[in-house]
């Protein structure tokens, strides 16, 4: 019999699991669904099977994908979990076994036995859908059914992880990925891959970072790729002692690494900044000699403690919208940065097909300042050729998710299409998917989705067109 979950604060309100699959094949909509809206819009989060064994974190919890079939102005809705070797094993034994963040902790039936939880993002390249975690291979999903597959490791080539934010060039059709810890658990090493637009591994390169850190994300330009390494370090020697694996040490600072995409990892160039975390950049892009990024950035990384395990300031865990500036042909290593907005802000996007270029139109969840991550109820657009900011606000206890920007057509101009996004309203304890104009974000949606289960918060989902 299954043991209920413990008080912890990212298994209640909308952090809690929802324990079950479902199916919707016509969803209620008000409003109405554009008629150039064709295709699955995915989203991926944690929603643990069973009680946690051990020591729980957000980040620890079973994949579970959720699909939203849109076409004809109707939306079917399903939903499932990922099959990871994990999630079979312990679901044949009807309890948790593994402790993903403490493997001191796991059942001693599963000691040496390795598996993904799949459950950051979900994206569509190489006619293959793939749920990603930034630990480990992808796992392979049916695009329609969300029939689980199993785990893909591009015919073997891949060696090591992969992480769970992979750019894809609109260019090239190109998936540039990267995976850290590849030397093994809390190891400096970093490999960089790039796979072709039909799904094949095509280089693999390596090097050492200055330490080993959780790096959740990269950014890559038409001509260059930055590897940043936060001081949100990892230790094994910490976790054998029963200490964090992962906490902020920051007197080790920020380091990033800027290569040139027809270069070599030895080629590396170090740039240092201010102790910080970003767990998502919006793009990056070259101008001549200057490499450009718009990221989220913390001053210290939110939901990881200090070596002693004491917890982080929280007054430090606000994200605020900077760009970075890199001179590569300047006589320094630091970089320049500027705020581009005053608000809490995660989860930012953009049109992609102007991904590692220059751009005009970027979409983020946010709230008030003040706000904590937990309390980000509005979605913002903001317009970088004038600086403003429109944003969609909803109530003070809802939360929204990751906005995601899809076309009006392959060929429409930048930003000219719709947002898509859950929110939860808590007042109800239910979910909604909302349908924007990207160009009226503040504005009523186009189309509001009543979804007949809720959608717990999670992280990242995209787009996969209709054929």
């Amino acid at each position: 019999m299954a043991a209920p979950m413990p008080k912890h604060p990212h298994l209640r309100g909308n952090h809690a699991p929802i324990r079950m699959e479902s199916t919707a094949p016509d969803c209620i909509v008000h409003g109405e669904i554009p008629g150039e809206l064709r295709g699955t819009f995915y989203r991926n989060g944690p929603d643990p099977q069973f009680a946690p064994r051990g020591m729980h974190h957000w980040f620890a919890g079973d994949g579970m994908i959720h699909a939203f079939h849109i076409e004809n102005g109707r939306c079917a809705y399903l939903n499932r979990w990922v099959r990871t070797k994990k999630w079979e094993l312990e679901h044949a034994a009807g309890e948790a076994l593994f402790s993903p963040f403490d493997p001191m902790q796991s059942d001693p039936s599963v000691a040496g036995i390795d598996s993904t939880l799949a459950n950051t993002n979900i994206v569509w390249h190489g006619k293959r859908l793939l749920a990603l975690e930034e630990g480990h291979a992808p796992f392979e999903m049916d695009p329609i059914t969300l029939e689980s597959l199993g785990e893909w490791t591009f015919n073997d080539a891949l060696v090591g992880p992969m992480t769970a934010h992979p750019k894809l060039d609109p260019e090239t059709g190109e998936m540039l990925f990267f995976g850290y810890n590849a030397g093994g658990p809390f190891s400096p090493d970093v490999r960089y891959h790039v796979v072709d637009k039909d799904g094949v591994l095509t280089r693999s390169d390596h090097f050492l970072a200055p330490f080993s850190s959780m790096v959740h994300d990269f950014v890559t330009t038409r001509d260059h790729v930055l590897f940043p390494i936060f001081p949100l370090t990892g230790s094994l020697e910490r976790a054998m002692a029963g200490a964090p694996a992962f906490a902020w040490e920051p007197d080790k600072g920020t380091h990033i690494g800027i290569m040139g995409r027809d270069e070599g990892c030895d080629a590396l160039r170090w740039f240092e900044h201010d102790p910080c975390y970003v767990f998502h950049p919006m793009n990056a892009w070259t101008e001549g000699e200057k490499v450009f990024a718009d990221v989220m950035k913390y001053e210290q990384a939110p939901l990881f403690p200090n070596p002693d395990g004491t917890p982080g300031d929280p007054d430090k865990t606000e994200a605020k919208f900077v760009r970075w500036e890199f001179d590569l042909a300047g006589s320094t290593n630091r970089v320049k940065e500027t705020q581009l907005d005053d608000w809490n802000g995660e989860f930012p996007r953009l049109d992609e097909r102007r991904t590692g270029l220059s751009y005009r139109h970027g979409y983020f969840a946010c709230g008030e300042p003040g706000a904590r991550l937990k309390a980000l109820n509005a979605i913002g657009h903001i317009d970088h050729a004038t600086g403003a900011v429109r944003r969609r606000c909803f109530g003070r206890d809802d939360g929204v998710s990751e906005p995601i920007f899809v076309p009006r057509s392959a060929d429409a101009a930048e930003g000219d299409g719709f947002v898509l996004a859950l929110v939860y309203r808590a007042a109800e304890n239910r979910s909604d998917l909302l349908i924007l104009d990207a160009q009226a974000i503040d504005a009523e949606p186009l189309a509001r989705i009543e979804l007949p289960v809720r959608v717990p918060y999670g992280f990242h989902g995209n787009w996969r067109p209709a054929a």
